[in-house]
């Protein structure tokens, strides 16, 4: 090969590395202002809670009432905002904190228990259910961090 050859299959590979390296950082750049895709899966997250509750409120409630408290936690976090239905490359566009109080989950949780004939035998139990199911969803990745502001 003479020299002009060798210019050329430099020139080449110069251009294929500085394309290659402009679309890597602009997917990079576009799936770093992507919220992180957290997959909930029921069955997993029944498991994950039912291992996760003291053994008395294991004794307490069957899977399916479990199952059923965590669909009316998610029921809830659907109504405040926190679960909206179209999160697949959306943006991360949280403008105003959402925090949640645990005693107006406590009671929801209790109300639409009562409603669905689901017997709550101690209201901890509901409280327990809570505190699991942030677990899990802290194991997923789909939480961000506890408030720090003791006003809230």
């Amino acid at each position: 090969m003479n020299g002009t050859t060798w210019v050329f299959v430099a020139l080449a590979a110069v251009i294929v590395f500085a394309i290659a390296a402009a679309v890597i950082g602009r997917e990079a750049h576009r799936l770093d202002a992507v919220a992180p895709r957290s997959v909930y899966i029921v069955d997993e997250a029944v498991e994950f809670v039912a291992e996760y509750l003291p053994v008395e409120t294991q004794a307490r409630l069957t899977p399916a009432d479990l199952e059923q408290l965590l669909t009316f936690h998610m029921r809830w976090l659907h109504a405040k905002g926190l679960q909206p239905s179209n999160v697949i490359d959306r943006r991360q566009d949280i403008a105003v904190p959402v925090v949640l109080s645990e005693d107006t989950l406590a009671g929801y949780l209790l109300a639409e228990a009562d409603r669905n004939g689901i017997e709550i035998l101690d209201d901890v139990d509901v409280v327990n259910v809570a505190d699991a199911h942030l677990a899990y969803f802290a194991a997923i990745g789909a939480v961000g961090p506890v408030a720090d502001d003791p006003d809230v």
